[in-house]
């Protein structure tokens, strides 16, 4: 199958190509584009350095069955649907169409049954990595007791916002660890240093005092479990980890639920791996998670202040399970049941 990624020299890019290597994604021929300023550049795939080409036009993917979107909104809003029209199908990493009520917001651990079963392009939205970690440890609970609300903190990585972000820290460390901190002069994060920092604020903040990455958490979680008034509260929080978000997660349920029960759940959740030995020193941390496809899940424990509460700690690679895995997990899908072809 001809395969198309769009955004192939960013972080979240590069991964896709990477893992439709590693999990062996039936590609006859690789497209790589990118924009104008990264076109010319090479990207290794199957030892093969692929050329990266500049995408002006839908037509430069005319007979190509499938592209994964790693390239901003904007992007995808001028491109994709005009893709779909002429037969590409697209699973779009960003925000353009996550809350159109019409195009499936899909994890495949968490709601595959929302993908089409019927051949024929269509448009899947990947959803915010944050959501995508939170809801494969979330979703299995849902068969224990109904959810009432859910709380969330998390710890994002730099690799989310991107290679630039990346690339900030490392010369930001380097200076402030060199005696030059005077020299420090933050861009990405601006007016703030992200090194030896954490920063309250991820994306624009809104009018009610909330940020756009906090009110995606908040929507795309209603919509993938199909609970339109949940009740969810997310906190979103930047800090100097390379790779690898982290959340703290505050579950209440209608009815008890005991933490031996949710590890046991979890146990066998698929995505998930229960870290959760702290007598050992056995708990998620993000360099754990770094490299992996699962969530991470430890901590688990009562909430005594709240009727039925539970605590977790989950940890996951943003730009695998967060972004790339995901997208390519979902073509899987779409390949399996013979929308693809």
């Amino acid at each position: 199958m001809k395969v198309a990624v769009v955004g192939a020299t960013g972080a979240v890019g590069r991964e896709m190509v990477a893992i439709l290597e590693e999990r062996n994604f039936p590609v006859t021929e690789l497209f790589l584009f990118a924009s104008e300023r990264s076109a010319g550049e090479r990207v290794t795939f199957r030892g093969k350095n692929l050329p990266v080409r500049r995408l002006e036009k839908p037509s430069q993917l005319a007979g190509i069955p499938l592209a994964l979107f790693s390239a901003g909104a904007e992007v995808s809003r001028t491109l994709s649907p005009a893709l779909v029209e002429q037969g590409t199908s697209v699973v779009d990493n960003s925000s353009a169409f996550r809350m159109v009520p019409e195009i499936p917001l899909v994890v495949p651990e968490v709601n595959p049954h929302h993908l089409p079963t019927r051949k024929g392009p269509c448009l899947i939205a990947n959803p915010n990595c944050a959501t995508i970690i939170l809801l494969v440890a979330v979703k299995p609970l849902l068969e224990l007791a109904p959810l009432e609300r859910i709380v969330v903190t998390t710890f994002q990585s730099v690799s989310g916002t991107g290679r630039e972000a990346m690339d900030e820290l490392a010369g930001q460390l380097a200076k402030i660890l060199n005696g030059e901190a005077d020299n420090v002069v933050p861009k990405v994060y601006a007016p703030y240093q992200i090194a030896f920092n954490v920063l309250p604020r991820i994306d624009a903040f809104l009018p009610d005092g909330a940020t756009k990455e906090e009110e995606k958490m908040v929507r795309e979680t209603r919509k993938m479990l199909e609970i339109p008034d949940l009740p969810v509260s997310a906190t979103c929080v930047r800090v100097p980890v390379m790779v690898g978000h982290s959340e703290s997660v505050n579950l209440a349920f209608r009815s008890p639920v005991s933490p031996d029960a949710v590890r046991e759940r979890l146990s066998s959740a698929p995505g998930v791996a229960v870290y959760d030995d702290p007598a050992h020193d056995l708990y998620p941390v993000p360099r754990s998670a770094a490299g992996r496809d699962e969530v991470l899940v430890g901590r688990i424990r009562k909430d005594p202040s709240v009727a039925h509460g539970i605590n977790l700690w989950l940890c996951g690679d943003n730009l695998r399970k967060g972004a790339a895995t995901n997208a390519v997990q979902i073509a899987e899908l779409l390949l399996e049941r013979g929308v693809l072809s």
